[in-house]
């Protein structure tokens, strides 16, 4: 009896996958979960170096760059959730430095981006993240006090500058903590973002451990 009763509920509940539209009863279509997770990285820790470590769950293109759009632009915050599931479990088989206490902080948006955009990527995958390691989330550690450009259209150094003192410390880390940060962001591209947020983390002796991303655009040489 409870087995029909799911499956009626399942049928009510079903709805289009946000990507290729085929009807589903969860966030995505089976379909779509198997395309992206054969998306994933043999390696995500190719790219754990100094001076800045990136654990980075796939490459950033095909249907994994189609549903960080979806999530982005698309207003389905849902599939960052699950992005963040699949980055935390990936840390936990493939942890370059296994750590068994570590601070999260997800790279922040302006506020007034976030507001137009109603959520901030980087946070729900922080979110999803942290439920599969346990670590502890500071969606507060960072606050982006500067209304930068879109970086794709501007050179290294005015990316540089672009970022020059758009961080400062959140609320959530005023008082300095004594195990390191991980950084996480959705994309990692040519890493300007990231280490502007690195520098103002250390700028108050906050150690970073790293950058865990979703997916980056950086092949290993």
């Amino acid at each position: 009896m409870m087995k029909i009763f799911q499956n009626l509920l399942n049928l009510f509940l079903k709805s289009d996958c946000p990507l290729c539209q085929r009807p589903t009863s969860r966030e995505l279509c089976p379909y779509c979960i198997k395309q992206i997770q054969s998306c994933h990285q043999e390696n995500p820790a190719y790219l754990w170096k100094q001076p800045l470590p990136i654990f980075a769950w796939g490459n950033y293109g095909g249907v994994v760059k189609r549903a960080i759009a979806a999530l982005k632009y698309e207003n389905q915050p849902q599939i960052g959730y699950i992005l963040g599931q699949w980055l935390g479990e990936s840390w936990l088989l493939n942890s370059p430095q296994p750590q068994k206490q570590l601070l999260v902080v997800p790279i922040p948006m302006h506020p007034k981006k976030q507001k137009q955009r109603g959520f901030n990527q980087a946070a729900l995958i922080a979110e999803g993240f942290c439920n599969v390691t346990g670590y502890k989330l500071k969606i507060n550690g960072l606050e982006r006090i500067k209304e930068t450009e879109a970086q794709f259209n501007l050179s290294p150094t005015q990316r540089q500058e672009n970022l020059t003192n758009a961080f400062v410390l959140g609320k959530d880390l005023r008082r300095p903590p004594n195990i390191p940060v991980l950084l996480v962001d959705d994309i990692y591209t040519t890493g300007a973002t990231v280490k502007a947020a690195v520098q103002t983390l250390e700028k108050h002796q906050i150690k970073v451990l790293g950058v865990a991303a979703v997916a980056t655009t950086k092949k290993d040489k």
